[in-house]
């Protein structure tokens, strides 16, 4: 009978073993079934940061979904491997993807984990933690990890073990943004893999299972700890002795958090053009993802000093407008300090910081700084604060601190250091600072290429990421007014034409006023020089000169030299009624010194993939030679010109040296003390609501715009020469002031003749003002000339005398 009982239970167990067997077959089956393609890693890609750099190398911005560095194995320091692998996976080169020793060890503690409603250990493989972090999900649970499993072994039984740790060691997450030990030791210590000391390897090493929880600063302690961690697994696996581990345990953990996204702040408007750039040629994967390398054709030198130039001519001409009052107000109590902390401050306005009124004296204002000190506002420091009244204007004098200031007032100011960069008269003093209502812009181009040297395209990217030298469409002015001249320089006349300075007026039809332009002085100065019309700015005899040759072939070279594509035949355009951008009318100026030659703005040189293949380049120049692979003393290589001429040399030459006259004669000669070759056009607009200098040295064009976003009034006198002249004249200074004098240069067939500089004819003895006339072959002046409009019955009022008239 118990024999019989036994071989029931026998046959049942029996039974019950192989259905279980043919289950758990079945269900592996499945499992099998639905694992995903693993053969994808053997084309693995993934994504990488693309790093924007400036002309001269320096990285100015990266842009990434994930910030990584791919590394090949090979370049992988061992002591980095070593610490990972003590770290993660000590049995890695010896185990066929799973770690049983490892399960069973995970298993073990999985009992007391789950009894104490801890989170359950996985006991993953390195190769188990490749599978899942490119094929599976992070769900913790029994399916997942036998899919994960399975995928292990079929992934160590197709790729090598190197292949399969390079896999790892880039794709791994380490906190700080950072994918990849290549990110991370850039991430956290600003150093490549090669340069990371014992202590720092150990700590990176640290980090795959909970970045956050390991944390260099919040949590700096239990950092420390997890990292000695790592290093005592590494000299227990033989990777390291005991004196180099001691060492590293001293190490202090020392993190230098990297900046993300646009590198020099100074920098931020120009790479936020690449990246729109980038985004339209490539589109969003390629410029997150693919790695791109950029090189822009940033000048960091020149950059700084537009940022520079820019702000001075902002903050000059807000001052010069009163007070608008405090950022904010909180309460000047005991907790004035965590208050101020939590008012938002832009971060690219340094110097700069936040302050709050925390007193008022009779001499000065006491303001506490978000760092928890204090300083004082010396009287003299709080004088141009005159209260902000509208229309630009400004109320009464400054007599005392509380006639600008309240207790309580959160405002900006600027720490004043004396020349050796200490305390003024031995206390921290400060300047009060106010960031300014109205903006602008400045770009500066070489004009033989086109290459962007420096943007500036407002006060601060923080406060408003509006770029003016791109974005702006805006009313042009007097800028305009050199295309005007060179329309009819090219149509036979010369600098030395006359015209007729009068009285306009044009019947606009039914129902209309009639329109009568005026020159800025309200005057009217008689038969004048083409020249002297540019050097002063004249608005009648600009409009007289238009109607006599026709807008047609105005607005053709207006949209020849891309200012404007679609402007209509309307005398008004002649005076700058059009709108375009900063950058669209330096590219034109560029093009009148280059003598006449397209060129076609660009912010990049050149974009590589990932893998160093040139996919854009700029210059598309042919030149077969330049690919020699070594120097045998061949001839240099001669690059085609292969540019397209829009204006004819010499017409583009006598412009030049007409704006070199507004320089030197003109409404720009504020620009004169720069001491160096320089030519250009002020520009302002009705009612003072957009103010343009645009000019150029030999070998460098720039733009300067200033105007509110929402245009209105600057201000009676707010002209182009007296807001963006001295931010031209500033910028100048710094970029060629130092450099040798360069002059314009003159293409063939032009002649320089001795004129007399206010009718236009040959010098004769005892003529002043005397001046070098630039002509065309055969239109040198031999006796009195016409002078257009003097018979179309313009003169109606009285004339001024000279050659004065400013604008």
């Amino acid at each position: 009978m118990l024999i019989r009982i036994a071989a029931f239970v026998f046959a049942s167990l029996t039974i019950v073993a192989v259905g279980a067997a043919i289950a758990g077959a079945y269900y592996l089956w499945q499992l099998n079934e639905e694992l995903p393609e693993y053969d994808q890693l053997s084309n693995y890609q993934p994504p990488v940061t693309t790093r924007v750099h400036a002309g001269d190398g320096s990285l100015i911005a990266e842009y990434a979904r994930e910030r990584r560095l791919f590394v090949p194995i090979t370049s992988i320091p061992d002591a980095v491997k070593a610490a990972f692998l003590s770290a993660e996976d000590k049995n890695f080169y010896s185990h066929p993807g799973i770690d049983v020793q490892g399960v069973l060890r995970a298993s073990i503690e999985n009992v007391s984990n789950y009894m104490n409603n801890r989170r359950l250990e996985g006991a993953s493989t390195i190769t188990q933690q490749v599978a899942k972090n490119f094929l599976l999900t992070s769900e913790v649970t029994l399916n997942r990890k036998l899919k994960e499993a399975l995928i292990a072994i079929k992934i160590e039984q197709t790729f090598s073990k190197d292949e399969i740790l390079e896999l790892y060691l880039n794709e791994i997450y380490l906190g700080f943004a950072s994918y990849g030990v290549a990110a991370a030791a850039l991430n956290y210590f600003e150093k490549s893999l090669d340069q990371l000391t014992l202590g720092e390897i150990a700590y990176l090493a640290a980090l795959p299972k909970a970045p956050n929880n390991y944390h260099p600063t919040r949590r700096k302690d239990q950092a420390i700890g997890r990292r000695n961690w790592v290093i005592d697994r590494m000299t227990e696996n033989g990777y390291i002795d005991k004196q180099q581990a001691d060492a590293a345990k001293s190490e202090d953990l020392i993190v230098f958090p990297r900046a993300y996204g646009a590198q020099i702040v100074e920098a931020e408007y120009f790479a936020e053009e690449v990246r729109r750039e980038v985004f339209d040629i490539y589109g969003e994967d390629e410029l997150y993802d693919g790695g791109l390398s950029i090189r822009t054709t940033l000048d960091t030198n020149l950059q700084n000093v537009a940022h520079r130039a820019l702000r001075k001519g902002l903050i000059s001409y807000d001052r010069r407008h009163g007070w608008r009052g405090p950022v904010a107000r909180i309460a000047a109590d005991e907790d004035w300090h965590e208050k101020l902390k939590a008012v938002r401050v832009p971060n690219d306005i340094a110097p700069w910081e936040a302050g709050v009124v925390l007193a008022l004296r009779d001499d000065s204002a006491l303001v506490g700084l978000r760092d928890g000190e204090s300083g004082r506002i010396p009287m003299e420091e709080m004088e141009w604060a005159r209260p902000w009244l509208r229309g630009e204007k400004v109320g009464g004098e400054v007599r005392k601190p509380s006639d600008v200031l309240n207790k309580g007032d959160v405002i900006y100011v600027e720490r004043l250091e004396n020349a050796d960069g200490g305390d003024v008269d031995g206390d921290r003093q400060y300047t009060l600072r106010q960031i300014p209502a109205v903006n602008g812009g400045l770009i500066a181009l070489d004009p033989h290429t086109g290459r962007i040297l420096a943007m500036a395209g407002g006060f601060s990217f923080q406060e408003s990421e509006f770029n003016r030298t791109t974005q702006a469409d805006r009313q042009t002015g007097s800028a305009f007014k050199p295309f005007v001249y060179a329309a009819a320089l090219d149509r036979g006349f010369t600098p030395s034409s006359l015209v007729l300075d009068a009285p306009f007026v044009m019947d606009q039809g039914p129902g209309l006023d009639l329109w009568k332009p005026e020159n800025y002085s309200l005057e009217f100065y008689g038969p004048s020089t083409l020249r002297l019309g540019v050097e002063k700015s004249r608005n009648v005899m600009t409009v007289r000169l238009a109607q006599n040759i026709g807008m047609e072939p105005i607005v053709e070279l207006a949209r020849r030299f891309g200012i404007n594509d679609d402007m209509p035949l309307q005398l008004s355009m002649a005076l700058g009624a059009g709108e375009t951008t900063l950058l669209k009318l330096t590219s034109a100026y560029a093009m009148l010194v280059n003598g006449g030659r397209r060129i076609t703005p660009t912010l990049i040189d050149r974009i590589q993939d990932r893998r160093g293949k040139t996919i854009f380049k700029h210059d598309t120049r042919p030149c077969d030679e330049c690919n020699a692979n070594e120097w045998r003393d061949q001839e240099e290589p001669e690059i085609p010109d292969i540019r397209e001429e829009v204006l004819d040399p010499g017409t583009a030459y006598q412009v030049v040296s007409m704006l070199e006259g507004v320089v030197q004669r003109g409404t720009g000669g504020s620009i004169r003390a720069v001491g160096r070759p320089l030519a250009g056009k002020t520009g302002t607009t009705n009612e003072e609501r957009d103010a343009w200098f645009v000019g150029f040295s030999p070998d460098l064009a720039v733009g300067v715009y200033v105007g509110f976003d929402n245009p209105r009034k600057m201000g009676r006198a707010e002209t182009g020469g007296r807001v963006a002249a001295p931010i031209f004249r500033d910028f100048m200074k710094d970029a060629v002031g130092t450099q040798p004098a360069i002059p314009f240069r003159i293409p063939p067939g032009i002649r320089l003749v001795r004129v007399n500089a206010k009718t236009g004819l040959l010098a004769q003895p005892g003529d002043y003002p005397v001046i070098l006339e630039a002509f065309k072959p055969g239109t040198e002046p031999g006796g009195p000339q016409p002078v257009i409009g003097a018979s179309d019955g313009g003169s109606g009022g009285a004339l001024g005398s000279g050659t004065g008239g400013l604008y």
